[in-house]
């Protein structure tokens, strides 16, 4: 009877372990827009979704500036607004930090940057495209047009972007940029 459970069990944790797999979000996939909430707790949804090259980055307060030598690469290219722009979305549900508190500060970069920054209090950008565990991480994505991922990066304090991935982006968004229709 032991072993049964035994194998039942190891079984059970393929299955799950092949599931979770299969739903993580990678280059290829189209990806719908989600509903979530802009820097005053009002509901958004993210800008100029499908018609413009979008880079967005999802990321936990406690790695906000991960992505920012990616960010800084591209933002250098000064590529046109009409076809290229960049979101960041602040996850606040993994945030230790009271929501209130990332929203002044989400509001303050906005008006420094010139830029949207969106919040999700519930982790629904991490569960409607298959991020997983976003906590302590920030995922960097590019996508076209089309809504599909052309690119995808989950970045960490233990794996922080390199010179190549921000090479990688820059030349993928200006080929995107050049063929942009």
């Amino acid at each position: 009877m032991k072993r049964k459970s035994i194998i039942l069990t190891c079984s059970l944790l393929i299955t799950l372990a092949g599931f979770t797999a299969a739903n993580a979000l990678s280059a290829g996939q189209e990806i719908a827009n989600v509903n979530i909430k802009d820097a005053n707790n009002n509901p958004s949804s993210i800008p100029e979704f499908g018609s413009k090259i979008l880079t967005i980055i999802y990321c936990d307060t406690d790695t906000s500036d991960l992505a920012d030598p990616m960010s800084d690469a591209l933002k250098a290219k000064n590529y046109p607004r009409t076809k290229s722009i960049g979101t960041g979305i602040a996850n606040l549900k993994d945030s230790p930090v009271p929501n209130w508190v990332i929203r002044k500060i989400v509001q303050r970069k906005i008006e420094k940057y010139n830029e949207t920054i969106l919040t999700d209090v519930d982790n629904t950008v991490a569960r409607s495209w298959g991020l997983g565990d976003c906590n302590n991480k920030s995922v960097f994505i590019i996508l076209g047009k089309d809504k599909k991922v052309k690119y995808i990066k989950t970045f960490d304090k233990y794996n922080k972007p390199t010179q190549a991935d921000c090479d990688y982006v820059v030349k993928l968004v200006g080929d995107l940029v050049a063929s942009f229709k």
